[in-house]
């Protein structure tokens, strides 16, 4: 729970980065272990690797991106509103 509070104080696009990290890997991870396990299950361990490590890369570019446009979408909503003194 303390890892999730850490990632929950986090900016946007840190969080983001993170949030989509962790998706896609765990998603890539289990992909990876399917596959070893019908390519060759002796060393169905290396392929968790061999596609979760990229999955969770791509992930993260992912969720920069989507942190991305959130920021510039919140940004665009604040312009529209001035406050007053």
């Amino acid at each position: 729970m303390r890892a999730v509070a850490a990632v929950m104080r986090l900016p946007v696009l840190p969080r983001s980065a993170v949030a989509g990290a962790v998706c896609a890997g765990a998603l890539g991870g289990a992909a990876g272990l399917v596959l070893g396990l019908r390519a060759y299950p002796p060393t169905a361990w290396f392929a968790v690797f061999e596609v979760g490590i990229p999955a969770a890369m791509a992930g993260g570019i992912v969720g920069l991106v989507a942190g991305s446009v959130v920021l510039a979408v919140r940004r665009l909503g604040d312009t529209g509103r001035r406050r007053r003194p």
